[in-house]
């Protein structure tokens, strides 16, 4: 996404799963680098960034699974043989939250951010293996706390996976996006 928008692909981003950020402040494997969320900042492109997927880190197989996360009370997920899931605690969440912010604050184009409050994936639904309401809190205190407080920050009493968060975060990016 970042190297189309560089490329002038594009005039709107909704920017639902920002997963990429855990894997790079924890160290998983599916980092996409320092840059994730700058491009529509820098390209003057209208973007909503929702924390999707900021519940979870990215491994291989259970074996590259890092050791320092093997131990204590991680709470690790085998999706399939070839995926590790590790759901992120309350420490990291604040640390993505304040990154999060960091790069809305840097735009250079309307942004906004919509949370949702229901879980910030499927794992982290009410009763779902990942559901930790205290760690999303974090996450979201953080990014309210760090924002620019001109940023809209619109709140959804659902789980990203809902039709109503759907339809929130498209109504959300119509709001900023003025063509």
């Amino acid at each position: 996404m970042e190297s189309l928008i560089k490329e002038g692909v594009g005039v709107a981003v909704l920017d639902i799963t920002t997963t990429e950020w855990a894997d790079e402040y924890c160290g998983g494997s599916l980092s996409a680098g320092p840059e994730r969320l700058d491009g529509p900042g820098l390209a003057g492109i209208p973007h909503v960034i929702c924390p999707g997927c900021l519940d979870m880190v990215n491994f291989g197989g259970m074996n590259t699974v890092p050791a320092e996360f093997k131990q204590g009370d991680r709470n690790l997920s085998v999706w399939n043989p070839m995926v590790t899931l590790m759901r992120t605690n309350k420490e990291e969440c604040i640390a993505l939250g304040k990154i999060l912010a960091r790069k809305a604050n840097a735009s250079k184009a309307p942004v906004a951010f919509i949370l949702p409050r229901g879980g910030l994936s499927i794992l982290d639904a009410e009763g779902g293996r990942f559901w930790d309401p205290e760690a999303d809190q974090a996450l979201f205190d953080a990014i309210r706390e760090n924002a620019n407080p001109e940023i809209p920050i619109v709140e959804v009493d659902a789980n990203i996976n809902d039709p109503v968060f759907a339809k929130r975060a498209v109504e959300l990016l119509m709001e900023i996006y003025h063509p």
